[in-house]
């Protein structure tokens, strides 16, 4: 699956050049060894982006090489990172605080390890506890039907987008996995989507469904032939370039379809993503096939939804529990009138 980031090392270009022995060429080396062992365009990309930043702010503190990167100035960082507030004036996720740490470490280690430096500073940082998912509400299915049925069809480009929509409401499959379809992805014959190297590099099969799998084809038969200017180009869903959609395409492209809604919850592609596992949980389906669906290498990720999806366990235990009703004392039957067969008034 190609992912459409036109350069995973983009980032490194604002990197200064000159001293061979400086931070700036040993974070160049570091990321093309990455490149060299098969690390994924979309891991180089973030991995550059957060190595570059931090040599950004090494600069501004006159700290140019490896060797003048001490625990205690990783630790300064450290404190950067938690006080930093991004554009909404929101902090950074402690998740992402750990992953941009993390990519420090490897760059540390890979130095200490080829013997670049004398030892790795990195190495007995505490990291901040790592903070469990909490899924956000997903869509109702009047939401989702809303959304679905904004685009319009007798456009190519609205059929193009309500087929998208389609397929994520369909699949949950991920954003870059959308944006990585192939036309030979789909078979008709058997209902399915094959989607390579997802997250993981891992190639999984799921169900799409006659729905989604009929905009599909109505979309090959009517619309899809007026993107193209590529003759050679695979990719299923093609932007007004003619190209493959990148994922921050995507995202801008259904965000719009969520505001046009009066939508005002949170999140773009993975909503629907949310959406379609909480949904398939509400009406019985067994968690490891869900599982098999998100794509998923561990159950626990999948049991994230489950305290979205209750409303089915809900039914289920007030139904079975013995104890989960209050005992109501039975109505008395209100007295005969002495001098008729009639309840006294």
């Amino acid at each position: 699956m190609v992912i459409k980031l036109r350069d995973p090392l983009k980032h490194l270009r604002r990197l200064p050049g000159g001293d061979a022995a400086s931070l700036s060429a040993w974070v160049r080396r570091h990321m093309e060894a990455l490149a060299m062992q098969g690390f994924t365009v979309r891991g180089l990309y973030g991995r550059s982006r957060d190595l570059v930043r931090f040599v950004e702010w090494c600069s501004e503190r006159a700290i140019v090489k490896p060797s003048e990167v001490t625990k205690p100035i990783l630790e300064r960082f450290q404190r950067y990172l938690f006080h930093y507030r991004k554009k909404d004036g929101g902090p950074l996720a402690i998740n992402r605080q750990r992953i941009w740490i993390a990519h420090l470490q490897g760059l540390f280690r890979w130095l200490a390890k080829h013997n670049h430096i004398l030892f790795n500073p990195a190495s007995d940082l505490d990291l901040p506890r790592k903070q469990c998912g909490h899924l956000r509400d997903p869509l109702t299915v009047e939401e989702a039907e809303c959304v679905l049925a904004l685009p319009n069809v007798e456009e190519p480009r609205g059929l193009r987008d309500r087929t998208m929509l389609e397929v994520l409401y369909a699949t949950g499959i991920r954003r870059m996995e959308l944006s990585g379809l192939a036309i030979d992805a789909v078979n008709f014959g058997h209902g399915t989507l094959m989607v390579r190297e997802g997250k993981g590099r891992k190639d999984r099969l799921v169900p799409v469904g006659e729905r989604a799998l009929a905009w599909i084809q109505k979309y090959l038969d009517e619309a899809r032939s007026a993107f193209v200017v590529d003759a050679h180009e695979r990719s299923l869903f093609l932007n007004r370039h003619g190209d493959g959609f990148s994922e921050e395409g995507l995202t801008i492209m259904i965000r719009a379809y969520f505001k046009k809604a009066g939508i005002t919850k949170p999140g773009s592609c993975h909503l629907f993503r949310h959406t379609m596992a909480t949904q398939m949980l509400d009406n019985g389906a067994d968690i490891r096939f869900v599982q098999l669906m998100l794509g998923h290498a561990r159950l626990d990720t999948t049991q994230l939804y489950t305290h979205v999806a209750i409303s089915k366990l809900i039914a289920i235990h007030a139904a079975t529990h013995p104890g989960a009703k209050l005992q109501r004392k039975p109505t008395p039957v209100a007295d005969a009138d002495p001098n008729g067969d009639a309840p006294a008034a």
